[in-house]
């Protein structure tokens, strides 16, 4: 074993699998077996892999500036060519834009903006944030506040309170829905549940709502219909903002440009990452809107500087490589293409409800996730191990797929996949299911 600690992994079953290249939508071994890559890496590999054009872009920045930072009155035209980029397609009155490395450091650092903004204004109690069930939003200490999954808490010791972090639902219909209950009900619910948050807290005491437009690791929970006009009336109501993490969500994942445009939500303030380069460079943006940036001017001139950067804040390797990849999206309609493609890959995973051990297929546009259960009528559970093998056998079988949310196999396809490759990653996901059937039934878990 070599001498790696392994993110998100069990430390005691690392290095099973060894991938050597990818070309396409497919990676491969050091054997040079072959795998459909089915969750793009982790939700990023948009345009999949070995793309010349965006190769050639890294390669010519680093010959020219392979490096510059953004410290003090410092700057460089690719990083700022890329900030004005993301101004004018993101749906953000005058969005400003602070560049990192990961989805997690741009809602660490959405969280400290939030801080300075309400500081410069006068109103330093209101730092609360409303965060989701089972929602996603990074691993550093604050983005782990914010995330709401057990995995990213538990054994951390996290600072949630102290950080002002409030937890409300999640918005999974088809699990959380009370008996009776239908689809607007169930959005009317979790809307007064959250105004009556807003009420007992203060207020005066809330800054903002953080949302992934819908739930991706934590199983990709599609909101129903009324969910977002519901939640979004609101928060207008009470003034508190809407930060949209479209970190998984963003550049053309759900056939729309953003997910706040799929779901018609108005942030004040979005977290960016993976797709903004297709994962060819490290790089994140957090943009808000430019009316909360002129409020903090006054105190940035007052303190000298605004306190917070990292060394690789608008790395001009990661920029040149994010437009690049841009240019591509807009100039080869990608975002079109996954609308089209999108449809065909939901109409063909909704062919899987029909399967015994499936309870609900779930997704929108580039992006799904298929629910294994004990009893179809009843939605009995089935245990996490189920995910796994399921999980394990696509990998067999050449997809790569990831179980999420105990025995839900999530999917996220480059958005350049074809048709036959659709087909290819449904065929091979139902030998997976098929498996995985006989598996819990010979170990007593179906009812």
């Amino acid at each position: 074993m070599s001498a790696v600690i392994y993110p998100t992994t069990n430390w005691t079953a690392t290095e099973q699998l060894v991938i050597a290249k990818g070309k396409g939508v497919y990676v491969y071994d050091e054997q040079g077996k072959e795998y459909l890559e089915g969750i793009s890496g982790l939700w990023c590999a948009a345009l999949g892999y070995g793309n010349e054009e965006i190769v050639d872009a890294a390669t010519e920045q680093m010959r020219t500036l392979s490096y510059s930072h953004m410290f003090g009155g410092k700057t460089h035209r690719v990083g700022m060519a890329l900030a004005d980029k993301l101004s004018d397609i993101v749906p953000i009155n005058n969005g400003k834009v602070f560049f990192g490395s990961s989805g997690s450091d741009a809602n660490d650092t959405q969280v400290k903006m939030l801080r300075y903004y309400f500081d410069a204004i006068g109103q330093p109690e209101k730092y609360k944030i409303i965060a989701r069930d089972r929602a996603y939003h990074g691993v550093t200490v604050a983005a782990a506040s914010l995330t709401g999954l057990a995995i990213n808490q538990n054994h951390f010791n996290l600072p949630v309170d102290a950080l002002g972090v409030l937890r409300t639902d999640a918005p999974h219909y088809y699990r959380n829905a009370l008996p009776g209950e239908n689809e607007t009900q169930f959005c009317d619910r979790l809307a007064n549940n959250l105004e009556q948050m807003i009420l007992r807290e203060g207020p005066e005491t809330i800054a903002a709502f953080i949302a992934e437009p819908f739930n991706g690791a934590g199983g990709v929970i599609v909101p129903p219909e009324d969910y977002w006009p519901k939640i979004q009336a609101v928060l207008n109501r009470y003034g508190v903002m809407l930060i949209a993490d479209e970190v998984i969500t963003g550049f053309g994942r759900t056939g729309n440009d953003w997910g706040a445009t799929t779901y018609d939500m108005a942030p004040k303030a979005m977290s960016l990452a993976k797709a903004l380069s297709s994962a060819y460079a490290l790089i994140s943006a957090a943009v808000i809107d430019g009316e909360l940036y002129d409020a903090m001017l006054p105190t940035s001139q007052k303190a000298g500087v605004f306190g917070h950067g990292y060394t690789y804040t608008g790395h001009p390797v990661s920029c040149a490589v994010a437009l690049k990849t841009i240019e591509i999206y807009q100039r080869d309609n990608i975002f079109s293409q996954a609308a089209t493609m999108g449809e065909y890959f939901q109409a063909r995973l909704n062919e899987l409800k029909q399967h015994p051990l499936v309870g609900e297929v779930r997704g929108v546009g580039m992006i799904a996730a298929v629910e294994m259960v004990a009893n179809k009528e009843t939605k009995a559970a089935l245990p996490a191990a189920i995910g796994a093998y399921a999980q394990q056998v696509c990998q067999d079988n050449g997809l790569i797929v990831r179980a999420l949310a105990g025995p839900s196999l999530a999917m996220c396809p480059p958005l350049i996949i074809s048709r036959e490759q659709i087909d290819e990653l449904i065929s091979k996901l139902q030998m997976a299911l098929d498996a995985a059937q006989d598996y819990a039934g010979s170990k007593g878990f179906l009812e």
